[in-house]
């Protein structure tokens, strides 16, 4: 077992960092706030080859895994500019089109996802299921060739700048009369599809939409993989995206430490650097050892995902996704109180930085649910829900 990454990887993650950095944090909140998109940074990342890290080599990737992909993200969001697409478009649905796609659906997306020229959403959320994919009411049926495609979803990210959405859906199983999971590819201008922006208090250029599909007609070649396969197929998506967002996670933990122990060095009252204080100085501490934690859980799992073991990936995806955003939200808290006033000056930006860190312990799922899981499936104790 090595605990050290490759000297490719690290070249990787020193290059995005830097490529981060060029635009920064000011950049990426001034966007949020005016209600733009970092089309500009996303588009150098993908023309760079770090969207498409994990995409086969033969689709034009650079045919790396996931921790390569991971990478990216973390080192993007501690460079200050979270791209939360990054957890969604090339991690989930990029992924998914890898295993489980037919060859005509390979051929039509990886080659963009490897350029950053395309970005798809990805659309599981309903308002009375949650992320329950066994309640969903989202249903497709066909019409001769085709497929209809009905229901509703809810907080579904970067739809406006999105080319089409992945949907989990469900159809009838033509056995039993049961209704089984399925995806689909929803162009984001297909007769039928329509959104609406959900106001939130979160500072981001990737901002959130309920999704209605009113009689949306699709082609067979809408349907992802085999029918029968879907619920694995979903399952395979869904680690990336616990493993990508622990990533975006640590990369705000990180971010927010720096700006703390910047201020902490350089803030003197009293004839002394504050960071010269425990009282200061040792939460920070605190702070650094619970975001490499995390970090090397959220490694343990991409490499373990890597590896093809989806049973031990999705174990420690769901750990290290809880840790990152435990670790994340202390990280912004201690960064503000250090900060003092200026914490919640907007100049200091560590106000949306807080809310951004608070919302990994909700999303893509909760901290609860990830107790519930490591309860029943780690531990062995009876489902609790």
């Amino acid at each position: 077992m090595n605990f050290v990454e490759s000297e490719e990887r690290q070249a990787l993650r020193k290059a995005v960092y830097d490529l981060g950095k060029r635009y920064g944090h000011e950049y990426y909140n001034r966007i949020a706030r005016e209600g733009g998109h970092t089309t500009e940074l996303w588009r150098e990342a993908g023309k760079l080859g770090y969207l498409g890290v994990a995409v086969p080599e033969e689709y034009g990737g650079g045919g790396g895994g996931i921790g390569d992909l991971a990478a990216v993200c973390e080192e993007l969001s501690a460079a200050g500019c979270p791209l939360l697409m990054m957890v969604v478009s090339p991690a989930i649905c990029a992924t998914i089109i890898a295993r489980f796609g037919t060859d005509e659906q390979k051929r039509e997306w990886l080659p963009k996802f490897a350029e950053g020229t395309v970005t798809m959403a990805f659309g599981i959320t309903e308002p009375d299921a949650g992320s329950n994919s066994h309640k969903l009411t989202t249903t497709g049926r066909r019409d001769g060739g085709d497929w209809i495609l009905s229901g509703q979803k809810v907080f579904i990210s970067g739809v406006d700048n999105a080319d089409a959405v992945l949907i989990v859906g469900r159809t009838e199983d033509a056995k039993t009369g049961k209704l089984k999971p399925a995806l689909y590819i929803v162009p984001t201008d297909a007769p039928g599809f329509t959104y609406q922006q959900i106001q939130m208090d979160m500072v981001s250029p990737d901002r959130q939409f309920t999704l209605f599909l009113d009689d949306v007609r699709l082609p067979a070649s809408a349907l992802v993989g085999s029918e029968d396969a879907a619920l694995a197929q979903l399952f395979a998506g869904l680690n990336p995206e616990r493993i990508m967002a622990a990533s975006f996670a640590t990369g705000l933990g990180r971010l927010a430490l720096d700006k703390a122990v910047e201020y902490a060095k350089t803030r003197s009252v009293w004839g002394a650097p504050i960071g010269a204080h425990q009282g200061v100085s040792h939460p920070l501490a605190d702070a650094r050892i619970n975001i490499e934690l995390a970090r090397l859980m959220t490694q343990k799992a991409a490499a373990l995902y890597d590896a093809g073991d989806d049973m031990a990936a999705g174990e420690a995806a769901n750990m290290a996704k809880y840790a990152a955003g435990e670790a994340a939200v202390k990280a912004a808290d201690q960064a503000l109180q250090t900060h003092g006033g200026n914490g919640v000056a907007s100049e200091y930006g560590l106000g949306a930085l807080a809310v951004a860190a608070r919302v990994s312990r909700i999303a893509p799922v909760s901290r609860e649910m990830i107790l519930n899981f490591v309860a029943q499936h780690s531990l062995g104790l009876p489902k609790s829900y």
